[in-house]
């Protein structure tokens, strides 16, 4: 059974029949221990379970920015194949985490090409703004959000962070450098500021609660729906009150869900055993390498 939850669960996440699709296993390939390494920041955050949650909200804060929700709506296939989307973004993720550089460098380029030919225009009640994804700062939102997420969501479920939360963000800026960001914030204060920077451009409209709606209700498994449901609202337990007010979502106190969060990953943790493949791939490449 518990071969059977983990396979699953990572079928969903990876993309793959087999639950380890091939860029999990050539991280065992390479010539040095990547950006970051074993003992890093960014191997201890991404490399937990609360990562689950922090996705979610990751995905619910993009959602307040107008130009990073026209550029997903019009260009993307998260409607038809919300599944492939999440298996691309988990292999970024993965791979700028956990692979050597030259395989992060090759993944950050896929990644920039895409963004390149993302582009368009989106209404406002002032009249169209144009938009591309490229943009440095639409990245930086990108950017910004995601790491605002990871880090609440561990800092509520997660472990120690080598070298503490300042260390996450400033080695985590690297990966943003990488497919196009500027400047990227480099210590929680900075975080929080850029974060505040984007206030008068966030929104919440009918597209914006349309997104809401299809992350609340993502086309998973049956079996997959319940815990699911207890990671969306960890998710937004941690979001602060401005934005879950602009995207309509509920105050749903933490008090509630730290434990309930708690024992679901605890759950999880069991099942699918102290590392994933992608770490053990990893760190079977660096032990070949002393």
């Amino acid at each position: 059974m518990r071969n059977a939850i983990a396979t699953g669960f990572r079928r969903i996440v990876s993309g793959d029949p087999q639950g380890e699709p091939e860029w999990v296993r050539q991280l065992k390939d390479g010539s040095d221990i990547g950006y970051f390494g074993p003992g890093s920041a960014p191997w201890a955050v991404h490399g937990s379970l609360p990562t689950l949650v922090g996705g979610v909200r990751a995905l619910l804060m993009q959602a307040l920015h107008p130009g990073a929700l026209a550029g997903v709506m019009q260009h993307s296939r998260y409607e038809d194949d919300a599944l492939g989307r999440l298996a691309g973004t988990t292999q970024w993720l993965t791979v700028m985490t956990f692979g050597d550089r030259a395989s992060a460098d090759r993944e950050c380029a896929r990644v920039r090409g895409m963004h390149r030919k993302v582009t368009g225009v989106y209404e406002t009640a002032g009249g169209s703004v144009p938009y591309a994804a490229s943009d440095p700062d639409l990245l930086r939102w990108v950017h910004v959000a995601f790491t605002d997420s990871f880090l609440a969501t561990h800092r509520v479920w997660g472990g120690p962070i080598p070298g503490g939360e300042d260390a996450y963000v400033r080695e985590w800026a690297i990966s943003g450098e990488l497919v196009g960001v500027t400047d990227p914030p480099r210590s929680v204060a900075e975080l929080n500021e850029q974060l505040a920077d984007f206030a008068p451009a966030l929104r919440g409209d009918e597209r914006a609660w349309e997104t809401v709606d299809f992350i609340r209700n993502a086309p998973l498994p049956l079996p997959a729906r319940a815990p699911y449901a207890a990671l969306f609202a960890g998710a937004v337990a941690t979001m602060p009150e401005d934005h879950r007010r602009l995207l309509k979502l509920p105050r749903i106190p933490l008090t509630v869900m730290r434990p309930t969060i708690s024992a679901l990953l605890g759950s999880m943790a069991f099942a699918l055993g102290p590392t994933s493949p992608s770490m053990r791939n990893a760190e079977s490449r660096v032990a070949h390498m002393s």
